[in-house]
């Protein structure tokens, strides 16, 4: 069962339980991921993160502007996306293939960068944000 077939039959047991707000938090998930597949893309974990990512943002700009009910909203939908990400890297997975990339790629500073996280992106496959990625990596070149 694809995430899109998941999220779809997540919406009418929502619906059925009367669980309004979870109902339309996954209808916005559902449109996003249909609107990727349309467009032929067709990568439902980088659809999910990034949609993640963005109730995250607006939570926390709801939160500065003193909106918390707003950001509380935006929280729950992120949470609610989390569920159907694939399980996160735990920091020493993370490390582990950092130094594999390394060895992989040859590099030893810090413009070669590029070329590390080439070769291990697709290896984490949507396991890691891109920024701790990034940062796991440029800690590793760093040192």
């Amino acid at each position: 069962m694809s995430v899109l077939e998941q999220v779809q039959a997540d919406v009418r047991t929502a619906m059925k339980a009367g669980e309004r707000e979870r109902a339309a938090a996954l209808r916005m998930v559902v449109d996003s991921l249909q609107q990727d597949a349309k467009l032929g893309k067709g990568d439902e974990v980088a659809v999910l993160q990034r949609e993640r990512k963005k109730r995250l943002e607006a939570a926390e700009a709801y939160r500065d502007a003193g909106r918390s009910e707003q950001a509380e909203a935006e929280g729950f939908e992120a949470e609610l996306i989390e569920g159907y990400l694939p399980e996160q890297l735990s920091e020493e997975e993370l490390a582990e293939l950092v130094d594999a990339a390394v060895d992989e790629t040859g590099a030893s500073e810090q413009r070669q960068m590029g070329e590390v996280m080439s070769a291990l992106m697709p290896k984490v496959g949507g396991r890691a944000d891109g920024k701790r990625v990034s940062a796991a990596v440029r800690e590793k070149l760093g040192s």
